[in-house]
């Protein structure tokens, strides 16, 4: 009896082992630990941005000891606020500035090149594919100092500051834009334009009422993307900048954050924040209100109405 009371703990220590080792190696069970790493990593990530903003508010000029809320470093100081710092204002909108046009100019460009490398078919369209990506893979900072060169050495009449910063944010944001407009030319294909023309559109009706529309989700979202490349660039902006007054909000935080800094750049960064967060919403619905097969497809039922 004795030996067998002693064989039952061990077989249900042995059954409780398969089942722990069964539970921790199944595959397909639900994800045990996935959301606590998930949490885990959003708060690593999230806090301190949450503290940044907090200080921003404080009303002494402290960044690590709360003294009490104020607007002080937004509004009220009459000297270092980032309402009557002029340096703090010209960083700010020369960051909105860049990202703008960079918008702009970029997205139409990428588009383009999206629609033409999607459609190429032959001798050099796989080098034409490598360059458009080269920018991707090439590290930053030798981005920043080819450009450098180019512009101080070959293209001379290109003045380091804005017309500088503006080409080289340009250069490396129109491969984000044809990365992101090919994907979704990929997943729409060719059957609506093709079913557009055999219902009597031309290759350019079929190409702005019906395409484009489809694409619209994909090119707002890539507006958004080169937004918030642009306006979070360091590298490039800080080889290709002039003088102070081209100075873009990352540049002023590096330079100034050896220092001794007021919460007043926190109240910068916050602002700037508010506009990516701005972005990213407008993205959002954006895409829910004009999904994926709305005006297109509407487009090409009206082709065919009219071809009945």
């Amino acid at each position: 009896m004795s030996s067998v009371a002693e064989r039952r703990p061990k077989a249900e220590q042995t059954s409780s082992l398969r089942l722990a080792r069964a539970w921790f190696s199944n595959p397909w069970a639900r994800p045990r630990f996935l959301p606590l790493v998930t949490w885990l990593y959003v708060l690593w990530s999230i806090v301190p941005v949450i503290i940044a903003i907090q200080f921003s508010f404080n009303a002494g000029r402290s960044r690590s000891t709360w003294q009490g809320f104020s607007l002080r470093w937004y509004l009220d100081d009459p000297d270092l606020s980032l309402l009557h710092n002029p340096l703090l204002r010209s960083a700010m909108g020369q960051s909105l500035k860049l990202a703008l046009f960079t918008m702009l100019i970029a997205t139409p460009i990428g588009v383009g090149l999206a629609l033409g490398l999607a459609r190429w078919r032959g001798r050099g369209s796989g080098a034409g594919n490598f360059l458009m990506l080269f920018p991707l893979v090439t590290p930053e900072l030798v981005m920043g100092s080819a450009l450098f060169i180019v512009f101080t050495t070959l293209l001379t009449f290109v003045n380091l500051g804005t017309q500088a910063q503006l080409l080289g944010h340009v250069t490396f944001s129109i491969s984000y834009v044809v990365i992101v407009v090919r994907g979704r030319l990929f997943a729409i294909g060719k059957e609506f334009e093709e079913a557009a023309m055999d219902l009597g559109a031309s290759p350019v009706q079929a190409l702005r009422l019906v395409l484009l529309p489809m694409l619209a989700p994909a090119v707002f979202a890539a507006l958004m993307i080169v937004f918030a490349i642009s306006i979070d660039d360091f590298v490039i902006s800080q080889f290709l900048k002039g003088g102070a007054d081209s100075e873009t909000v990352p540049v002023l935080i590096y330079s100034n954050v050896r220092a001794a800094p007021t919460p007043a750049l926190n109240a910068l960064v916050t602002v700037m924040l508010v506009f990516s967060m701005l972005a990213i919403a407008m993205a959002i619905l954006f895409h829910r209100r004009f999904a994926p097969g709305g005006r297109g497809e509407s487009a090409v039922r009206d082709f065919a109405r009219l071809e009945i």
